[in-house]
């Protein structure tokens, strides 16, 4: 007993045994009829106390949830509670001042432990492989299956690599290390705290690959303490986006602000660009300042079409940092054709707002408890949304724009190909 459950009175003691074996055995008594012998007939008259403590009230509330009866049985009958009031201690005063353990050793049966050690899914591939080694004993069917699945491995000493469907060269990990990779691109810099799908494909994107990692990732995005923390808006509350027909790449880019956040070293706000076929997203921190707006504006845009081109069309909402002679000037100096969504078809500009929630998103997840480092994880909320898998164009933005898989942190940690 601790220390507070020691100067308890001798019927709450007991009472308190009753309670302790009834919240341990919680699964086996619930919804079964159970009968409690004691020779403490005390026990029997708590249950009916009026003006009893708080800690009685919550043991008794406690004890409702189950059919329990409890019969008074005097020591003399009652020989297994007698036996047990006098057992002799031999280690009284090693534990005078030691809890109970609260750990119960069948919690533990039937579960199902990974060991680190145990064998990997891919061995028999392995061995085949590196020293031409079948394992003995299989039937026709399961040879044919493991010659028909053998095709797509080989060795390359001391690792296994796959060659997936996509024709993308993986690395077959197991264990440890695949909940290690798992983490890392679930909540490491690049990670962004996606969901169990877009999880897994940043996995295969880094070139890595083992059977159960969708199951892995639904387990991984369960467990994880931020990401269970941010309610999530449902569907039904969204409002419809209109998907713009757009034929080529940075043609036409949507802008707007995000905000206002925390301040974070002055800023107060995120200017957010996004074209409208790669779901590529630029953005930079701004400062509240009604008077820079439009000048912050237009050094991004200048910025945006120096490294992306000039496109054809910019979307935006109607905000005074949008609608004014700065901006127009530069639109005409371009060339570029200034389109503005009215207030109540807010759906025109629907894939900012889209980045926008993703973005923030990633933010809420990312930042500690101090909001106000937001800017620092700027950088690395658009590296891990540009490496996100977009289901639109069947790939992330990243290998739309280069053409290749963005190389993250984790394939120098752990080899891949």
């Amino acid at each position: 007993m601790t220390e507070a459950q020691a100067h308890y009175t001798t019927t709450e003691k007991e009472l308190l045994a009753v309670v302790y074996a009834f919240e341990k055995f919680r699964s086996y008594l619930v919804l079964s009829k159970s009968i409690v012998y004691t020779d403490h007939s005390a026990i029997k008259y708590l249950f009916t106390k009026k003006d009893a403590k708080p800690r009685l009230m919550r043991w008794i509330l406690l004890l409702q949830e189950f059919d329990v009866i409890i019969r008074d049985k005097k020591g003399a009958e009652n020989l297994a509670a007698d036996h047990l009031s006098r057992l002799e201690n031999p280690h009284q005063d090693k534990l005078e001042n030691k809890e109970i353990t609260e750990t119960f050793p069948l919690e533990t049966l039937g579960s199902v432990a990974l060991r680190v050690d145990s064998t990997p899914w891919f061995a028999d591939f392995a061995n085949y492989h590196a020293g031409n080694f079948i394992v003995k004993g299989m039937s026709s069917q399961q040879k044919n299956k493991f010659f028909k699945d053998v095709k797509h491995y080989f060795w390359d000493d001391p690792f296994l690599f796959k060659i997936c469907a996509d024709q993308v060269i993986r690395r077959c990990v197991h264990g440890k290390e695949a909940l290690d990779i798992l983490e890392a691109c679930h909540n490491g810099p690049t990670g962004g705290h996606h969901g169990a799908n877009l999880t897994a494909k940043k996995v295969f994107d880094a070139g890595f690959f083992w059977p159960t990692i969708y199951k892995d990732a639904h387990e991984l995005v369960k467990n994880c303490d931020s990401c269970q923390r941010q309610g999530k808006i449902s569907q039904r509350d969204e409002m419809p986006q209109n998907s713009i027909q757009v034929c080529e790449i940075f043609d036409v880019w949507g802008i707007d602000f995000m905000g206002p956040f925390p301040s974070s070293k002055g800023n107060k706000y995120i200017l957010v660009a996004v074209d409208y076929l790669s779901k590529w997203v630029e953005a930079i921190e701004a400062k509240a300042l009604p008077t820079n707006d439009a000048r912050v504006v237009c050094k991004f845009l200048k910025t945006l079409f120096s490294r992306f081109g000039a496109p054809r069309a910019i979307i935006s909402d109607r905000g005074t940092h949008f609608c004014n002679d700065q901006f127009s000037k530069v639109m005409l100096k371009y060339g570029v054709t200034h389109r503005l969504s009215t207030v109540y078809h807010p759906q025109t500009s629907g894939q900012v707002e889209v980045s926008n929630r993703g973005l923030k998103r990633i933010l809420e997840r990312t930042v500690g408890e101090n909001r106000a480092s937001w800017s620092d994880k700027l950088d690395d909320a658009l590296w891990a949304f540009r490496t996100a898998y977009k289901t639109p164009i069947g790939c992330t933005p990243y290998k739309l724009v280069y053409g290749k898989a963005c190389h993250l942190p984790i394939e120098l940690e752990h080899k891949a190909y």
